[in-house]
């Protein structure tokens, strides 16, 4: 009687062990779909600053997206010293 109950041993119980949880599987799947579609949304939709085109070095470009130029950023604090 003892012999029908050992435990699984081979090939069936190194891949039992080495496939992840179905549950585990399902949520990396539901991940991947949601990540896919966020990310057409936001193709989709575009920039969301106007007059903004992809990366910049931080320098001012002159179409008044960058603030590396400054601005009249010195008059906001120090007004007429």
């Amino acid at each position: 009687m003892d012999e029908s109950r050992q435990s699984p041993s081979g090939a069936g119980a190194a891949l039992r062990t080495a496939v992840p949880p179905p549950a585990l599987c399902g949520f990396l799947l539901l991940l991947a779909l949601l990540f896919t579609l966020s990310y057409a949304v936001g193709a989709a939709a575009g920039p969301v600053a106007p007059g903004m085109h992809g990366t910049g070095t931080g320098r001012g470009t002159g179409d008044g997206g960058g603030m590396g130029d400054g601005g009249d950023m010195g008059q906001l604090h120090g007004g007429s010293h």
